[in-house]
């Protein structure tokens, strides 16, 4: 798994709501099944959405996909500041401490 952050600066508030309307843009039951990982967090100047990809490559074509690019526009969000994570090497989620959205968490 390849992880990136999208940083997005501006208004939180209104930030949050444009990134929601990026993520209307792709079909729910394809998201279920190609969004591996995904983190959103507001912060005091803006938002930052972690994102994985299987792989590099796959970042590498999804960054400057039509899709990616029509749905920021559709959105009204500007061009993010990308900043490439690596590889992941561990992770850890306590299923309590998050809401998962198109998964279910088995003990």
């Amino acid at each position: 798994m390849y992880l990136s952050a999208y940083h997005f600066n501006g208004d939180p508030t209104e930030l949050t709501a444009a990134c929601e309307r990026t993520m209307s843009h792709f079909p729910a039951d394809s998201l279920a099944d190609t969004l591996l990982l995904q983190v959103f967090a507001v912060g005091e100047t803006g938002v930052t959405v972690i994102d994985a990809c299987p792989d590099k490559a796959t970042h590498e074509q999804f960054v400057v996909s039509p899709e990616f690019r029509g749905a920021l526009v559709q959105a009204g969000l500007s061009e993010p500041r990308v900043e490439v994570l690596g590889d992941v090497a561990h992770a850890f989620v306590r299923p309590d401490a998050v809401t998962l959205v198109g998964s279910t968490v088995t003990a």
